[in-house]
């Protein structure tokens, strides 16, 4: 009886993954499929590209103020 139990069992598992494992190898193929699909008639659009921005003088410049703030909670950080 115990052994009968067993097999069944092991033979319901075995059959639920085999299922789960075919399910899951149809969804790639799927997925590759689809997807060569939209690449060949819906292909990326290359975008124009940017022009360069000038950087101005004080692009890269902290205000004094959120300079000293800064300083001042590295300060208290470092001070725990």
């Amino acid at each position: 009886m115990q052994s009968a139990l067993i097999e069944q069992g092991l033979s319901l598992m075995l059959y639920g993954m085999g299922v789960v494992f075919v399910f899951l190898t149809l969804l790639i193929f799927a997925t590759t499929g689809m997807s060569a699909v939209v690449q060949r008639w819906f292909p990326d659009k290359a975008e124009p590209a940017l022009p360069a921005r000038k950087k101005s003088a004080t692009a890269g410049t902290v205000p004094p103020l959120t300079l000293k703030i800064i300083q001042a909670a590295i300060e208290q950080h470092r001070s725990r």
